[in-house]
């Protein structure tokens, strides 16, 4: 099956990428991309180990590179592409940001904002369940291995 190239499931895969890059670095496997006029202006994964900082999620590092693509601290008009459901330190900065999309993954029953009950910005809109399996398949593997 061809994807097409802006779609969310081609960017989602972009976002896979990245948690495999975090997989491989012993990091929890967490990717993000953001999006702009259909053209990735940030890609990041966790480094919360390798940055020695508990901040240092995906998104968080995604929304940094990003605002310093545009050149302002606003994300008006674009779109995170992230392979699990923020939780709410993310969602915090994602309210701030202003984005006008989130789409994830796989939802995160424990820790993610909508078991929270946090409200993303008024005109932000969010849509789970983009390649879910493939990002569960990664954070499975992650943790099977971490425990063995």
């Amino acid at each position: 099956m061809t994807l097409s190239i802006h779609s969310d499931a081609h960017y989602m895969k972009e976002a896979l990428k990245q948690a495999q890059l975090a997989f491989e670095a012993g990091e929890v496997p967490v990717g993000a991309v953001i999006v702009a006029d259909n053209r990735i202006i940030a890609r990041a994964h966790n480094q919360t180990e390798q940055l020695t900082d508990v901040t240092a999620h995906a998104e968080m590092q995604a929304i940094t590179s990003a605002a310093n693509f545009l050149n302002g601290k606003y994300l008006t008009g674009c779109t995170l592409y992230v392979t699990l459901e923020p939780c709410i330190m993310c969602a915090g900065a994602l309210v701030w940001s202003k984005l006008d999309r989130i789409v994830f993954a796989a939802s995160d029953a424990h820790r993610g904002y909508q078991k929270a009950g946090i409200s993303l910005h008024p005109k932000t809109t969010s849509h789970g369940g983009v390649l879910e399996y493939e990002a569960k398949a990664l954070l499975d593997a992650f943790f099977a291995k971490k425990r063995a």
